[in-house]
């Protein structure tokens, strides 16, 4: 495929709700295209874009994928993205890079929640958006119940350019508006064939005319001043308002289609062809001068310094590292140099191809507005930017989804645990939507992701990686242990053993701290007349922070405690540090359980978005897990419930959230803060604790 130029270039991301037939329309476009000779399917396991096992196992998208070809001269870049929330990562990556979405909409089950989401990720980026309304040939389709839902949820803006004749199995046929004729589809292979409005149509069809030359109208002030003069658009006049109008978001307009039987697919082509925004109806790429706050701005020029960014990295068997990347301004080109600001390296540009799916041909260059991958790069992650070393800039990052579930990894076999690390950590500079840490405290290897079959997804890869199995528990809950009173102790540590003895004596009062301090320790040196020399000081802080570290009641570190030294004793020849050091941790432990002890919980923040129909059983179901519910508001048809939950009552909630919703429920956690757990479950974590050091441990 040649070079194009960025005016005849389409980025379009494929986005919409789980099972919606994203992947199918996929396969009808590059088949329609001539990439392919024949359509597969994900019943199958043949797609050009569910190529890789899991999905094929699964047959669902899990990752997003790169597929081109060419239309009426111009190069068509689709990234198929995943419609199930697990995997939102990869479809933020996606639409990062593209110029328009086109959403997919179930034409029997209509819009739903996940509808509503990448329609949110669509004006994070402020990316103009088209709609297909497909499976218009199954029984139960209902093309107007669904743009009547969609222009409730997002506006009057919803235009359709098409209607069918006849939805459900008798569907074979549209009227279109931009051309004002009747498209019937071949049967078999779905090319269109042009007809005249029937006169039972007719009213119809010049209702949505009349509205679309006004919406084309108002997106441009000369248009809009000539429709005001003559009350009409010349042809090319509307044709110019209404790609203006699609591009700045002005107009989203509604086709209809059957993907399964390619109906529509050809006519869709078109319209992208003709109307969807190139990378030069879009605004230049901002980003800042490396190392400072100063903005930098990229147009869309091949002549301009050169600047791209990684939004995908890809291990492949035989390969390597695949680098997938657009290029804002300039070209990428094999054999340069590159300099990547985000990790201050300089990167050489090995061999680069055109993707398709699996498919890859090799070429020069890329260049601006144009998508490509690149493979073994040293140092480059996603979400980097590689650009000129003479004049540098960083674009801005993939905000990926905060985790909602966590789970602890055991190595089925002794010795992996460094394995699973190493392995993780690779996996994640291809997937930066899961986050994996080595918890100290906890004891434990924790892995956090988007849903339950995000991390099930995550650890099937890393056996395939390493080899390595692993089980899945439940994560330890961090606790806290801390006081809400005061209390005075004395701190003896004496021993002689015939020769040089031990002995050192402090005084000490505890005293609680504001919750959230940022020192969990706050220590006062209120020794006055040498009690007890400088030098033995520090020692006793160490005593008490390595106490604390250990926990008193409950064995979970203690937080928020003011510690006053304020008297003591030493001998000349038998103190030392360690008794100090002893004696200040034993004095700590005494005053810690005379100081009103209790245990504290981390407690997030959690949104849960959901169809009002839920809010009552989830509003219930958040107050049995001791949540505290903070408000409630509405986003497009869906209700955002905010709550307070304590960390130990959510685990796996995205899965019990799902099941309650029948799917169509999200939800968002984060850290908020400690609070005192309840006396009953304190005294549970106390008695554990207690039977525990009975048993040695």
């Amino acid at each position: 495929m040649n070079t194009f130029a960025a005016e005849n270039i389409r980025n379009v991301g494929i986005v919409g709700h789980g099972s919606v037939g994203k992947t199918t329309l996929s396969e009808a476009i590059v088949y329609s295209m001539g990439v392919t000779t024949r359509m597969g399917s994900v019943d199958d396991g043949n797609t050009q874009s569910d190529y890789h096992q899991t999905e094929i196992d699964r047959k669902i998208s899990i990752y997003s994928t790169l597929l081109c070809g060419k239309w009426k001269e111009v190069k068509v870049n689709l990234i198929d993205t995943p419609g199930f929330s697990d995997f939102y990562g990869e479809v933020k990556s996606a639409i990062r890079v593209v110029d328009s979405v086109l959403v997919v909409v179930d034409g029997v089950s209509g819009s739903d929640v996940g509808t509503d989401m990448v329609w949110e990720f669509a004006d994070d980026f402020q990316l103009p958006r088209m709609v297909l309304v497909t499976k218009l040939n199954k029984e139960h389709a209902d093309f107007d119940k669904t743009v009547l839902s969609l222009e409730k949820a997002f506006g009057s803006r919803i235009i359709p350019i098409q209607f069918p004749v006849a939805a459900g199995e008798k569907f074979d046929s549209v009227i279109d508006i931009l051309m004002m004729k009747q498209i019937t589809f071949a049967p078999g292979s779905g090319k269109p064939q042009l007809k005249d409005i029937r006169a039972e149509h007719k009213d119809r069809a010049n209702e949505l005319r009349e509205k679309l030359v006004e919406l084309a109208a108002e997106s441009d002030d000369q248009l809009l001043e000539v429709f005001f003069d003559k009350g009409e658009l010349t042809e090319e006049e509307f044709h110019r308002g209404l790609k203006a109008g699609i591009a700045s978001g002005h107009i989203v307009p509604v086709l209809c289609g059957a993907a399964d039987k390619n109906m529509g697919t050809h006519r869709l082509l078109d319209v992208l062809a003709d109307f969807g925004p190139s990378p030069l109806d879009r605004p230049p790429a901002k980003g800042v001068r490396p190392g400072t706050s100063e903005e930098e701005v990229r147009k869309c020029d091949p002549s301009a310094p050169t600047s791209a960014f990684v939004y995908r990295t890809l291990s492949e068997a035989h390969l390597g590292d695949l680098s997938f990347f657009r290029v804002y301004s300039g070209k990428v080109q094999s054999g340069s140099d590159l300099r990547n600001p985000v990790r201050n390296q300089t990167e050489k540009i090995g061999q680069i191809f055109i993707m398709s799916g699996r498919e890859r041909k090799s070429v020069d260059h890329i260049t601006a507005g144009d998508i490509g991958a690149v493979v073994k790069l040293k140092n480059t992650r996603t979400s980097d930017t590689l650009c000129d070393n003479r004049s540098q800039i960083e674009l801005p990052a993939i905000d990926f989804p905060y985790p909602v579930i966590r789970t602890a990894l055991v190595a089925e076999n002794k010795g992996d645990e460094e394995k699973i690390g190493v392995g993780l950590n690779a996996l994640q500079s291809e997937d930066p939507a899961f986050t994996m840490s080595i918890d100290a405290e906890l004891g434990q290897i924790i892995l956090a992701g988007q849903g339950e079959l995000h991390i099930t997804t995550i650890l099937d890869r890393l056996k395939e990686k390493t080899g390595v199995s692993v089980t899945q528990t439940e994560p330890n809950i961090p606790y806290r242990e801390t006081i809400r009173g005061s209390a005075d102790a004395e701190g003896k540590y004496k021993k002689q053993t015939g020769g040089r003895g031990q002995f050192g004596i402090v005084n000490i009062k505890l005293e609680p701290l504001p919750r959230g301090s940022e020192d969990p320790l706050e220590f006062v040196d209120a020794i006055v007349g040498g009690a007890i020399p400088n030098k033995f000081i520090p020692a006793v802080e160490k005593g008490i922070r390595e106490a604390m570290t250990g926990g008193v009641i409950a064995g979970y570190p203690v937080v928020d405690v003011r510690v006053t030294l304020y008297d003591g004793k030493f001998h000349e020849v038998d103190s030392s540090e360690m008794a100090f050091k002893i004696a200040g941790s034993l004095g700590f432990k005494i005053a810690f359980k005379d100081s009103k002890p209790t245990i504290l919980e981390p407690i997030y923040d959690v949104e849960v978005k959901v169809p009002k129909e839920y809010m009552g059983d989830i509003m219930g179901d958040l107050s049995s897990r001791r949540g505290k519910i903070q408000g409630m508001d509405t986003e497009g048809r869906s209700q955002i419930i905010r709550a307070k939950v304590p960390l130990a009552e959510i685990h796996k909630y995205a899965n019990d959230l799902r099941s309650m919703t029948q799917g169509r429920g999200m939800h968002r956690r984060k850290f908020s803060h400690y609070e005192e757990v309840p006396h009953e479950i304190q005294a549970k974590l106390t008695a554990k604790y207690d039977a525990k050091r009975e048993e040695g441990y």
